[in-house]
């Protein structure tokens, strides 16, 4: 559901973000370049504030969008929105003076490990807390899984195992083969979403066909936002709505160049793994959309929270995944995706806990205990492999 934002608000969001572009279009590299380690401290906190409300503003807008197509054509914009910050971050980064062959596949697992562990096993846990058990669509979170299982594989583990090249990478043709088979199976699953099995991604009971009191409350607080929104005036068209989520996701790609800069520097001053440049951007990306999901728990919405988590792991996998291959491709920089041999055995653990969890049509505190203490030992090899 999309919270209220008044003119003012949406305002001010948009003008710190266009002023910011400005100033760092204008002088950004010699800002940067320029500055103590105090003030490239500054400078970071300036953009990662900014972008991060930015990012705010693109779910915002994104809900307000998701309210008026309904499910799952809504959810499906919020996760498109972000993917398209996402590849804008590693694009950056990736293309930055310091070569990072690695951060596409710290961000994906990054993004995997939030999502399914943490996000995941938090929502889990708070929703256990608060109505001891949630129902949800089983056959939406089983065909998410479907997705998600061979895209991980593919993308994250096979690079191991080949032999055309090092350890890690694929091959030119092995890019471009397996972008094409990861594109076309994440297309195929967006038609069958959005079209002859929409129905397995809207909150329904167990008899099929009727309204979980989750999705019942839902409606009622659509309803009751519309009647509030008449009576404060009427809402914006859906062409404004989105022209301001453009508005909102064009600031994020611009300043994501001079974040990677800022970025690159603190890591080589630092000293810090380089995996926790990816998890930065995850927690840049999903961040906002992981609070609408959270949002959504408490509400007893968990389908659509679940729709919020696992589709935002299956379009990284579907989408970021040959977005980052080509640029490799295109700017001649090697690409590892292939996982080390803990964060392979994490990712299995995780896939095969994800399939349990979501066999049957209830969740509990325990399934959410269990996604986040994977989510600790996630933190834990970043910094001690």
């Amino acid at each position: 559901m999309a919270h209220s934002t008044s003119p003012r608000q949406q305002f001010s969001r948009l003008g710190a973000s266009w002023i910011t572009v400005a100033i760092f279009l204008s002088g950004g590299a010699a800002l940067i370049k320029s500055a103590s380690l105090l003030l490239a401290g500054l400078y970071f906190l300036w953009l990662l504030g900014v972008i991060l409300w930015s990012s705010f503003g693109v779910v915002h807008e994104a809900e307000e969008l998701a309210e008026r197509m309904g499910e799952p054509y809504g959810t499906l914009v919020l996760t498109l929105s972000i993917v398209v910050i996402e590849v804008a971050l590693i694009s950056a980064v990736m293309l930055g003076a310091q070569q990072v062959p690695t951060l596409g596949r710290d961000t994906m697992f990054a993004v995997l490990m939030i999502v399914l562990n943490g996000v995941v096993g938090l929502g889990l846990l708070v929703g256990g807390l608060r109505y001891h058990a949630q129902s949800y669509n089983l056959q939406g979170a089983s065909g998410y899984l479907a997705v998600i299982i061979p895209l991980a594989v593919i993308a994250l583990v096979l690079p191991n195992a080949t032999t055309t090249t090092p350890a890690g990478t694929l091959s030119l043709v092995q890019s471009a083969f397996f972008s094409l088979f990861t594109l076309l199976l994440y297309g195929l699953f967006l038609w069958l979403q959005t079209g002859r099995h929409r129905g397995f991604f809207t909150a329904t009971d167990e008899s099929g066909g009727v309204a979980l009191p989750g999705a019942q409350l839902h409606a009622a607080q659509v309803e009751a936002e519309a009647a509030e929104g008449h009576a404060h005036g009427p809402r914006h068209p859906t062409w404004v709505v989105v022209l301001l989520l453009f508005a909102n996701i064009l600031p994020v790609v611009i300043l994501a160049k001079s974040l990677a800069k800022l970025l690159d520097l603190g890591i080589a001053t630092l000293g810090a793994p380089t995996a926790l440049g990816g998890i930065i951007i995850a927690m840049i990306v999903f961040t906002p959309e992981g609070i609408s999901a959270l949002r959504a728990v408490a509400a007893n919405q968990l389908t659509r929270a679940i729709n919020l988590c696992l589709g935002a792991a299956a379009s990284t996998l579907g989408l970021t995944v040959p977005a980052v291959l080509m640029i490799g491709v295109l700017s001649h920089r090697d690409v590892v995706l292939g996982l080390s041999a803990a964060n392979t055995v994490l990712l299995a653990t995780t896939l095969v806990l994800s399939n349990l969890t979501f066999t049957g049509t209830r969740t509990t505190m325990l399934e959410g205990s269990v996604h986040l203490t994977l989510f600790f030992v996630f933190l834990v090899l970043v910094f001690s492999p």
